[in-house]
């Protein structure tokens, strides 16, 4: 594919990047992933990232490229079968239905359809929980490795009446057998999910976190020469001075970047200054920033000075009250004690007497 059959602008700032073409960086999320997927036991994973950091674009990536990545590190590419699945598809809402996606999906792929073994057993109607278990019970058996790449991963918890515990622990099950691997994309950790919602299952317990940040130097600079980086014999669609602007405006920060890019170039074809570039691009990334006049931000401190600072200041007086009667009501019993002590021991005397009283400050 030469430059001339491609879109004219390379950047994308909306939604998952579906070209592998502009798809920049990540390489070592993806070798994080395909190692994982290679092992002698695969390891489920959990992405873990802010809004549009680049979960959706990583995972869809991974899906299209997996092929090649695991013949790098030695391994039949047959012998894997990768989805990518968004559960933000209405599709997604109830169990059977999510397994029907899940389906949906593993057939579409030309691997799968070349067995009659794998189809046949996706096929079952009704295929719920304990027909898909079954389904990828025969998947091992075959040798083939289902990788659910599933996006949007905290969808689910908006169903607590469908996806209860039974439903991870399905699938908890399927993974502990390594029938089944799960690349799982979310904006916090499952486990804090599964806590907020009062859910125990052993699924949310996945072996391996991988944060997902920003692009390191380089990627960023790779992204800003698009489609120069990635496409041979084409030039980068941006000035080497508006390379610089956009790496300037969007850091390393995938979404900003790539936004940033698209609003130069936008201003380098209609001939407008950087001004309005810039202008474009803050209004746009306005979107990933808090709006300036919170309520409930601006009501915090506000609460905490004229509410908790002045509780706490009250507490603490009163510990501190509460503390020197404590002292005083310690010293009584301690006078008593050694005075009955004495008096058992027949150590009582004139001089022990005088001394007690000194010590209770007696001055009489």
């Amino acid at each position: 594919m030469n430059f001339g059959q491609l879109p004219h602008c390379p950047f994308v700032a909306a939604g998952r990047i579906e070209d592998p073409q502009f798809f920049v960086g990540r390489r070592e999320e993806l070798d994080f992933i395909t190692s994982r997927m290679t092992a002698v036991q695969p390891t489920s994973i959990n992405v873990v990232g802010e809004r549009r950091i680049g979960k959706s674009s990583l995972l869809y990536h991974f899906f299209q490229t997996y092929e090649q990545r695991v013949q790098r590190y030695g391994k039949n590419a047959n012998d894997y079968v990768v989805i990518y699945l968004s559960l933000q598809q209405v599709q997604c809402q109830q169990v059977n239905s999510f397994y029907q996606a899940v389906a949906k999906e593993l057939l579409k792929q030309h691997s799968v359809q070349k067995n009659s073994n794998l189809t046949n057993s996706l096929k079952v109607k009704p295929l719920d929980g304990k027909a898909f278990s079954e389904a990828i019970e025969l998947w091992k058996q075959e040798k083939v490795l289902p990788v659910l790449c599933l996006d949007k991963f905290e969808e689910l918890f908006d169903y607590p009446q469908q996806f209860d515990w039974g439903f991870y622990d399905n699938l908890r099950s399927l993974i502990d057998r390594n029938c089944l691997m799960v690349v799982a994309a979310s904006r916090k950790k499952l486990s804090i999910y599964s806590k907020q919602h009062k859910l125990t299952s052993d699924f949310f317990n996945l072996a391996h976190i991988m944060p997902l940040k920003g692009l390191t130097e380089a990627e960023a600079l790779d992204l800003v020469r698009l489609p120069q980086t990635n496409i041979p014999s084409t030039q980068a669609v941006l000035t080497p001075e508006r390379q610089q602007l956009a790496l300037s405006w969007g850091g390393r920060h995938p979404f900003l970047l790539q936004l940033a890019g698209r609003c130069l170039w936008e201003a380098q074809i209609q001939n407008r200054p950087d001004d309005w570039a810039k202008a474009q691009f803050e209004q746009q990334a306005s979107i990933l920033s808090p709006p300036r006049f919170d309520p409930h931000r601006w009501w915090l401190p506000l609460r905490w000075l004229f509410w908790s600072m002045p509780l706490n200041l009250g507490r603490l007086a009163k510990f501190i009250g509460a503390s020197l009667d404590d002292f005083g009501n310690w010293t009584t019993g301690m006078l008593i004690l050694i005075t009955v002590i004495l008096v058992v021991l027949g150590l009582w005397r004139e001089e022990v007497r005088d001394f007690l009283k000194l010590l209770g400050g007696d001055n009489d």
